[in-house]
């Protein structure tokens, strides 16, 4: 993983001027992480159709209406610009045509290689932007790991479960609805 930084590292403000001016291309695989520009490695098959099951998987059992985003810029303070797999947010699509969200119900991480960032940075990121649920959808041991009850002060997550087959999932802003950990992950094809 590369990094790229001024030597006060970059604001979301300045970071999305780069890309206003031409110095980043929406092409890069990057993410602005506590004011560091860091590089994504490539996505894997297994993670491209992952994020494409989840995000179909929120669409489907969440109330319509409900805006499911894949792979696009959320807002997370004023020095982090993350790329999250999927994003569960408030209001509609048109609410975003002049701005990057910068609140969210649900952010989910599919996460191979860039699990420890993930579980670390990505977690108090996400934990000080006050967001009620974080999902990392472990694809090392097939599980998914929640978050919830941020403590923005600590930048961390005062509820922390790891979930597997059929345990429920929390969603605090959809607790109506029934997600389990073995659903966020697509059925084998020779199954």
């Amino acid at each position: 993983m590369q990094t790229m930084t001024n030597s006060e590292g970059y604001d979301v403000g300045s970071y999305l001027a780069l890309a206003e001016c031409g110095i980043l291309s929406p092409d890069d695989k990057i993410e602005l992480l506590e004011g560091l520009i860091v590089s994504m490695a490539p996505a894997s098959p297994l993670h491209d159709a992952v994020v494409h099951h989840v995000g179909e998987l929120l669409a489907r059992k969440l109330p319509a209406g409900t805006l499911v985003r894949t792979q696009t810029t959320f807002l997370a303070g004023t020095k982090s610009a993350v790329e999250p797999d999927a994003a569960v947010l408030p209001g509609r699509n048109s609410d975003y045509l002049r701005r990057h969200p910068s609140k969210a119900h649900l952010l989910v991480e599919v996460s191979d290689s860039s699990l420890p960032q993930d579980r670390l940075t990505k977690a108090a990121i996400y934990a000080r932007a006050g967001i009620s649920a974080y999902w990392i959808v472990n694809l090392r041991d097939h599980s998914v790991e929640c978050f919830t009850e941020p403590d923005q002060v600590g930048r961390s997550y005062m509820q922390v479960v790891r979930a597997t087959a059929t345990v429920r999932l929390p969603l605090p802003a959809f607790p109506e609805i029934r997600f389990e950990a073995d659903e966020l992950f697509p059925q084998d094809a020779e199954d």
